[in-house]
């Protein structure tokens, strides 16, 4: 570990837990703690999990206008986006490539803005440049992010966090969580239903001991954050999305609201409405091997005559299917469900077939 890692607020707790860190994004972050990825894993699925995800960025936009001004960034509905409600975007550029995806809350007085941690300071300076220069942005370095994600979220949370246990999916509150002030969304980047919580940095390592002792509650890595949104089909941005990619080909056109589509007004809209038409070359779509060799990103797909026809995203063990399964882009023509195709793994072609996602079926609290 060097010294030009950034740490996070619960770094000292994730020693005493015996973490094993790595760099990720520029910080000092834990992949695992004693027990393993896969038993996390399976925690998460089975109870609750304790994720400390405060590298990612978090911005606060407020001024007059601020949700129209942030339209002009991001293909989503945030004019319509209702008090106390989230809606995930993202970011475009002219070509309709994919900057970075977030999240938005209407929390009232202001918009809150979620990034992803290695793009956060392009993302501040983006719209530093591109918004009037009467709108606060302002990057809030002084909040950690903590994830509770897994079926027992909920009790846990009702035991800490009273108001917490009606709230909706996509849903946002300030509520006190063991009588500390927090901005709580229930969302997450695993599937299960669960809860983001924003609080203040001082505070942080005292909520993360009140989550952890309850027995319900595990510590959970980056590894298992990675299979676990795998799983749920979720996109991680550098792997499946990224600039030349866009949401049409990435599958995220349901971001897009109607009214944009039809009024555009956002970078690369023209050329999303054309592919809306029109179509695209490539499309993303989930895989299960049907050996158990996991095929890893970059690996190509072919047909069974080796005629590559796309490529690997994100791949790996599912420890929820107990084997090997993957992202991709496809040709168009060989996306649809069942389709048979060939994956060159370390230098041998095996079968899998194309899958509907999310792998695991997702488990939010509608409502």
């Amino acid at each position: 570990m060097t010294d030009e890692l950034a740490t996070t607020p619960l770094d000292a707790l994730h020693r005493q837990l015996s973490a094993k860190m790595v760099p990720f994004a520029g910080y000092a972050m834990p992949v695992q703690y004693p027990t393993g990825i896969l038993a996390e894993h399976i925690h998460c699925r089975a109870a609750a999990g304790l994720f400390d995800v405060s590298h990612m960025g978090q911005v606060m936009l407020q001024g007059p206008q601020a949700a129209a001004a942030l339209e002009a960034l991001v293909p989503g509905d945030i004019q319509g986006l209702p008090e106390g409600r989230i809606r995930y975007s993202m970011f475009t550029n002219p070509q309709g490539g994919i900057l970075d995806d977030l999240m938005i809350t209407n929390a009232g007085a202001f918009l809150l803005l979620v990034v992803n941690a290695a793009c956060k300071e392009a993302d501040f300076a983006h719209l530093r440049s591109q918004l009037p220069a009467d709108l606060l942005v302002e990057p809030l370095r002084d909040r950690a992010l903590l994830a509770l994600q897994g079926p027992a979220a909920a009790a846990v949370m009702r035991r800490l966090a009273p108001g917490s246990e009606d709230m909706a999916f996509m849903s946002f509150r300030t509520l006190s969580v063991a009588g500390i002030s927090c901005w709580v969304s229930r969302s997450g980047y695993t599937g299960e239903d669960g809860f983001e919580i924003s609080l203040p940095n001082a505070h942080a390592e005292a909520l993360a001991r009140h989550f952890l002792a309850d027995p319900l509650v595990k510590p959970i890595g980056l590894g298992a954050r990675d299979s676990l949104r795998l799983e749920a089909g979720l996109c991680l941005y550098g792997a499946d999305i990224d600039a030349s990619t866009t949401p049409i080909e990435a599958g995220l056109a349901w971001s897009i609201s109607r009214r944009r589509r039809e009024g555009g007004g956002y970078p690369g809209a023209s050329v999303l409405a054309r592919q809306l038409t029109e179509g695209v070359g490539r499309l993303r779509v989930g895989l299960r091997p049907e050996d158990k060799a996991p095929a890893r990103a970059h690996t190509v797909i072919t047909l069974a005559d080796g005629r590559p026809v796309g490529e690997i995203t994100s791949g790996g063990y599912g420890p929820s299917l107990s084997g090997p399964l993957a992202m991709g882009y496809v040709e168009p023509a060989y996306a649809s469900p069942g389709t048979a195709l060939m994956l060159v793994v370390r230098g041998l072609a095996r079968p899998a077939r194309v899958v509907t996602m999310p792998f695991v079926p997702h488990r939010y609290r509608k409502g």
